[in-house]
């Protein structure tokens, strides 16, 4: 809530925050078909190139993952790594998405399938690429008339040649206006943003999120495991604005990469469809920030700020490196994004063995199904994933069979 007084001037501008708006029309998917298969310029979307000790720390933190294998040089000499690495979802942090195509639609990131082929180690150089692999659609939707999903491949190489993780995404477009509308709210459960946690209730959940440690050096067993078993819980929350904000420091998801007065404006009159006008503030602000302002949720058509869905893919990998262990390895993961994460709410991730299988090259598998609740009760997060653990019976652990030769 704000207050004003005497002093105070008078908001000026628009009552509220307005996108370009668009519908999809035959000549707009024909632009996007004839792009089909195209490697996309990304510079303006990079972030970290090089994974140095500080770009490492900032993306941990960014992320809220406390695992000193990635922070500490000691633990990763120590460690079957043989150097100090970076947690493998620093590549988001290097290059996640762009904003493309669909002049007029919202967007949001809807789903990911990923492979993770290499540890990044400290001193690593990062280059990323990014297919348009073409769209689905469009097709009706409850939430803003109709819908288009594009789906994208980035790949991820060291300075060795050496490819090290491959995301394939999917991104949703929908019709702005139709989702801004009073029939499309209707379709809506009615929903109490931010939520009203009492005292007792955040100091509960603090206590959960403190209580939640990585297993660290401790390896876990294949021979240990079994269908059926938990994994250990990971809690997120209440978020807060700082979370995002966090986030976006450590490398995440700028598209384009954020920047300030000259610098912005210079790339808002290239790209109008970049930014919008606060309504408050009277300056241009990125579409991104609906992820940290209001205004820009609101004209997205969403109630309130909400997370990144690479964000919120990179907790699913924290989940299974905490659980894994120092030793194991999180060889593959998909994950669907449902629903938004608002600030203010409060994300149990967990999850449960599926099934055990050795791999062609003797590898000891462990499949999982993984969920990521909020305290409304919704999986906005279902995902499945496969992790490599080492065996009682020896042999070289998944992170020694994978460390690079550094001598």
């Amino acid at each position: 809530m704000t207050t004003t007084d005497e002093r105070s001037p008078e908001p000026t501008g628009p009552a509220e925050a307005r996108m370009p708006e668009a519908v999809i029309d035959d000549a707009m998917m024909e632009s996007m078909r004839a792009k089909i298969g195209v490697d996309l310029r990304i510079a303006h979307s990079v972030n970290n190139e090089e994974a140095t000790r500080i770009a490492v720390a900032k993306f941990a933190g960014g992320i809220g993952d406390i695992n000193e294998l990635w922070t500490d040089a000691e633990r990763g000499l120590a460690s079957d790594y043989k150097a100090p690495v970076a947690p493998p979802s620093f590549v988001i942090g290097c290059f996640s998405g762009i904003q493309f195509g669909w002049p007029g639609l919202g967007s949001f990131h809807s789903s990911t399938d990923m492979d993770l082929l290499a540890p990044i180690y400290w001193g690593d150089t990062i280059s990323a690429t990014c297919r348009y692999d073409g769209f689905t659609g469009p097709r009706p939707s409850k939430f803003a008339g109709r819908m288009v999903t594009d789906h994208f491949t980035n790949s991820y190489t060291n300075q060795h040649g050496e490819k090290v993780a491959e995301i394939r995404w999917q991104v949703v477009n929908y019709e702005r206006a139709s989702a801004r509308s009073d029939d499309s709210k209707k379709n809506r459960r009615p929903l109490t943003i931010p939520h009203p946690w009492t005292v007792g209730e955040i100091e509960k959940i603090e206590a959960q999120v403190l209580a939640e440690k990585p297993r660290g050096v401790a390896p876990r067993y294949y021979e240990d495991v079994h269908v059926g078993d938990a994994l250990d819980s990971l809690t997120k929350g209440p978020i807060g604005l700082t979370d995002e904000v966090a986030f976006i420091a450590g490398g995440g998801t700028p598209i384009p990469r954020l920047k300030a007065h000259a610098s912005s404006l210079v790339d808002y009159a290239a790209h109008p469809a970049w930014s919008f006008r606060d309504p408050v503030t009277g300056a241009q602000e990125p579409i991104y920030a609906v992820h940290y302002n209001r205004a820009a949720a609101n004209a997205m058509g969403v109630a309130y700020q909400y997370d990144v869905g690479f964000q919120r893919q990179c907790w699913q990998i924290q989940l299974l490196t905490h659980w894994v262990g120092d030793a194991g390895w999180v060889a593959h993961l998909e994950s669907q994004y449902r629903g938004f994460v608002y600030l203010s709410d409060v994300v149990e991730l967990g999850g449960e063995v599926v099934g055990k299988e050795m791999s062609d090259s003797g590898e000891h598998l462990v499949h999982v199904a993984t969920f990521a609740r909020n305290q409304r009760g919704d999986n906005v997060m279902p995902g499945r994933a496969t992790v490599a653990l080492p065996s009682r019976e020896g042999g070289a652990s998944p992170a020694a069979t994978r460390a690079r030769n550094l001598v």
